[in-house]
């Protein structure tokens, strides 16, 4: 194995560009909350009918987006509509 010697000037500017990196890779990763879903894929999340999704989006279960005949659905409504129905587990 060899050994690499670097001078502190150097050092400093290989970490302030590995942070500079790392920084710029957080800011690409969006959150799951922040992002939106088609409703193909919401369909295939909650494993659900297209008539079922669209029951729930004509009585207010679920909101979604529409841009012409596309639905979208937001990540962080579809969290808020599961974490609205769970049920806390019971001791026996």
């Amino acid at each position: 194995m060899n050994a690499v010697i670097i001078t502190q000037q150097n050092y400093d500017e290989l970490i302030s560009r590995l942070d500079r990196i790392q920084q710029e890779v957080a800011n690409k990763q969006k959150s799951p909350v922040d992002t939106f879903i088609d409703n193909q894929e919401f369909i295939q999340i909650m494993n659900i009918s297209k008539r079922l999704a669209q029951n729930w989006r004509d009585s207010g279960i679920i909101s979604f987006s529409q841009i012409g005949s596309k639905i979208f659905y937001r990540m962080s409504d579809v969290q808020s509509l599961l974490d609205k129905h769970y049920k806390p587990a019971f001791k026996k």
